[in-house]
């Protein structure tokens, strides 16, 4: 069966993550089923690239469709830009090979965190207002830190269902944007809450409440509670996700 590539972003502040729930139809997966599945008078089930959680954005999202017949890709971006919630842009659709999977054949994937350091108005669903002076080059070592490690246990959400815990890092670090504070992230694969366990734990080794040696012991001890807060959702999104 043809199988479609779908690229598009979104705003997650109005929705509750990417997935579909039971107890909840405000999904961006729910509410693009929906919509494709009214313009093709068929029921299309959506496979997307990841998970994000309630409030996370995203500037680059992957998912694919199957449907039977040739479509005029053009035509149906647009017609899905019309019907679809503000906060959600169909980007591009295209035909791909039928091996093809949005979710499991992604190289890796990238995010970044946004701090404002200043009250801005027009960043308040976009960033983590903390006017908290933090030591940038301490973060970035605790960073590098990070990349000698590939359990991650410590920084995810409890009883998830993941066969392990390891995660194959390959960038972390912090950088100072004007009144921005920046941290992108870059690996494989992200655990549930991964992301924004991270950045509440380096927070507290810019203020120095955490040593690096502390970070270490954190690491080893594969306890949840042991790492820092998980900062806001709204101050997170997946940027790229690469094949």
């Amino acid at each position: 069966m043809p199988r479609y590539f779908i690229q598009l972003a979104y705003n997650g502040a109005n929705f509750n993550g990417w997935q579909i729930q039971d107890n909840s139809p405000n999904t961006i997966q729910q509410v693009l089923q929906d919509k494709l599945s009214m313009i093709l008078s068929e029921t299309i089930k959506v496979v997307g690239c990841g998970r994000t959680d309630t409030g996370v954005h995203a500037k680059q999202f992957i998912a694919h469709f199957d449907f039977e017949e040739s479509l005029d890709v053009h035509k149906l971006v647009y017609k899905l830009n019309r019907i679809t919630s503000k906060d959600i842009v169909i980007k591009n659709i295209m035909p791909i090979h039928d091996s093809f999977n949005a979710r499991f054949d992604a190289k890796w994937r990238e995010y970044e965190y946004v701090i404002s350091t200043k009250p801005n108005p027009f960043l308040n669903e976009f960033s983590w207002y903390n006017p908290t002076s933090v030591d940038i080059d301490l973060m970035n070592q605790a960073c590098q830190l990070l990349l000698t490690h590939t359990n991650f246990e410590c920084f995810s959400k409890v009883h998830t269902q993941v066969n392990n815990f390891n995660c194959n890092l390959m960038e972390a670090y912090w950088k100072q944007d004007g009144e921005l504070l920046v941290f992108t992230i870059k690996a494989n694969r992200f655990l549930r809450n991964m992301v924004r366990a991270i950045v509440g734990t380096l927070i507290q080794v810019g203020l120095q409440n955490i040593d690096l040696t502390q970070l270490e012991e954190i690491i080893a001890s594969k306890n949840r509670s042991e790492a820092g807060m998980s900062v806001p959702a709204h101050g997170l999104f997946l940027t790229r996700v690469v094949y």
